[in-house]
């Protein structure tokens, strides 16, 4: 069955800001099931367990069929919701994002705290950076030392990515590139080196690319 591209996050990652003396940390992670989900946030709830609250959403299956958020505390509607729809405006799925907060001693009002929590969202889908999953494979180029610059170069206008590349008798690449581009590359790497050089496929992916 075709794979069809999805919009995702890359990786784990985290951004903190302050607001009136309260301290936000916006975390964001790639999760293909809920129970990965789940585990995000028991992490995060364990590492952050001395904050006045952490508030989260998540949103898994291709459908985007399972939504779940929480105010985890704060006034009804004025973190949890924001944090999912700024996902759903962005369009990710198999992902959560769950925003820390430490109180400063300044309230912020309902209005305060929906901008604070949407800004929180923002920062950690920013930081853990949007991608779209592609059927992906991975393949090894040997290329002989004369070619090396020239393959280099080669590379920086190919839609590929370095993963390795170790030194021997040749210099053996290891890239990663959308199954739909292979063929292209492939040409790229023949036309490069008169035919003498082919990328050995080495397995097939399912990886997030940065959006175009």
């Amino acid at each position: 069955m075709e794979k069809k591209p999805y919009k995702t996050l890359i990786r784990r990652a985290e951004q903190e800001f302050v607001i009136n003396k309260s301290r936000f940390i916006g975390h964001g992670a790639p999760a293909e099931t809920e129970e990965e989900a789940l585990a995000f946030l028991k992490e995060m709830r364990e590492k952050y367990k001395d904050a006045t609250h952490n508030c989260y959403a998540y949103i898994i299956g291709l459908n985007m069929g399972t939504m779940r958020y929480s105010d985890d505390g704060e006034p009804g509607g004025t973190a949890g919701m924001p944090i999912i729809e700024v996902m759903k405006a962005r369009g990710v799925t198999n992902c959560a994002v769950v925003v820390t907060r430490y109180f400063g001693g300044v309230l912020l009002g309902a209005g305060g705290l929906v901008r604070a929590y949407t800004k929180g969202a923002v920062a950690a889908l920013d930081a853990a950076g949007v991608g779209v999953m592609h059927p992906t494979k991975r393949m090894l180029v040997d290329v002989p030392y004369p070619l090396f610059d020239r393959f280099e170069h080669m590379l920086k206008s190919e839609p590929v990515l370095v993963e390795d590349k170790s030194f021997a008798e040749s210099i053996t690449f290891t890239i990663t590139v959308k199954e739909k581009d292979a063929p292209v590359f492939a040409e790229s790497v023949a036309r490069l080196s008169d035919g003498k050089i082919e990328p050995v496929e080495m397995e097939d992916l399912y990886m997030p690319w940065p959006e175009d």
